[in-house]
């Protein structure tokens, strides 16, 4: 028999929102992971926050909604909040109630930018990794370390001379002040002569020879080499030696657990100087051999790669790579969307702390299953 298309409108409903999310949802793991951590960090954001004037908008309920639009690749804070009116999963995570009003976008933004100023990315990340040291999940004695270009929030006709103002040649009759034709066919620019001023601390960097070069900023991460964990994160401006400097500064940052640590890398840090620092931090660098044609010798001898364990962490370095692809393709980090090299370090911290979630939650189920 079939159905009455009827659309009467159901004044009210007697289910809760806990009852429409279904048990396995992948949610309810992040959920489970993050509800801990919140709580460590509940004294830490009290120092946020006066104790007189309006509530704000809850800090757990700010990070849970930034956890959201990271998971859910939601672009923009306005297309969040539009979401959060009518998605109940998105209100059930973040802890409102389906009669609760949303946040306007502007208050929202300006409320998450109080977490950026008590370095809340880099304690929500340090409190995963301590989710998944409980768990047995991290090695404390094989690293990798490797780096990646983040297209900055700029474009190149936002770079100009650091000296002076320059005349541009605009095309005739362009009446668009804020978006004008501009010429660059002739000029040479670079980061020593050259700044954008939109974002300031991103450079002009490409990714090979033979690429166009984009304003960009350099993102550095080290994994652990038993599941991939993200274990230190970095972001600078690149240039010909910001890679290495950042990878030696995060080596100096991880707990010395292991009487025998490694650091895998690729052939970009076959050089002397990485070589020779890493050893000095005390880790062994288990380094990818660059040698050609016009290079008949590489930095990292027999004396490493004669050993299993050189060959082991060639294979486990590539696990760095699902980091980054994972970074871009879902967590809205193949194009910022923040500037300068504070806010933009927060984000890829943050960002970086959610992938480490999912990894989690994912080991999590395959180990209940074996």
């Amino acid at each position: 028999m079939r159905g009455d298309d009827q659309q009467q409108v159901i004044l009210f409903s007697y289910r809760s929102v806990e009852d429409r999310i279904p048990q396995d949802h992948p949610l309810r793991v992040i959920r489970q992971l993050v509800e801990p951590i919140l709580r460590d960090l509940s004294p830490r954001f009290e120092t946020l926050y006066s104790r007189y004037g309006r509530p704000s908008i809850p800090p757990e309920h700010l990070l849970r909604a930034l956890l959201l639009q990271i998971l859910y690749t939601i672009r923009s804070e306005r297309q969040l909040m539009e979401q959060l009116d009518y998605n109940l999963l998105y209100r059930w995570f973040i802890g409102l109630n389906p009669d609760d009003a949303v946040w306007v976008p502007t208050v929202f933004t300006k409320n998450r930018d109080r977490l950026l100023a008590g370095d809340i990315a880099e304690a929500f990340f340090q409190g995963v990794l301590a989710q998944a040291n409980v768990r047995q999940l991290l090695s404390h004695e094989h690293f990798t370390v490797d780096g990646t270009l983040l297209e900055a929030w700029a474009s190149h006709k936002s770079v100009r001379p650091i000296a002076e103002q320059p005349t541009r040649a605009v095309s005739a009759g362009d009446d668009d002040p804020k978006n004008p034709t501009v010429n660059f066919h002739g000029e040479k620019r670079s980061n020593a002569t050259h700044r954008s001023v939109t974002d300031p601390d991103a450079r002009l960097a490409r990714k090979s020879k033979g690429t166009a070069a984009i304003l960009a900023y350099l993102g550095s991460v080290i994994t652990e080499n038993r599941h991939g964990l993200v274990v230190a994160t970095d972001v600078r401006a690149p240039d010909g030696h910001a890679e290495e400097t950042a990878a030696l500064e995060m080596v100096t940052t991880l707990e010395s657990r292991g009487a025998h640590r490694t650091l895998g890398a690729d052939k970009g840090f076959d050089t002397a100087g990485f070589v020779q620092g890493a050893r000095e931090a005390g880790v062994t660098p288990h380094v990818s051999q660059n040698i050609h044609r016009r290079r008949p010798t590489s930095a990292i001898d027999d004396r490493t790669t004669r050993h299993p364990g050189y060959v082991v962490s060639q294979r486990k370095r590539k696990l760095v790579e699902e980091g980054f692809g994972w970074g871009k393709t879902i967590g809205l980090l193949r194009k910022l969307r923040h500037r300068g090299r504070e806010k933009v370090g927060w984000i890829f911290t943050f960002t970086t702390a959610v992938y480490n979630l999912v990894r989690i939650r994912t080991l999590i189920r395959v180990n209940a299953c074996a």
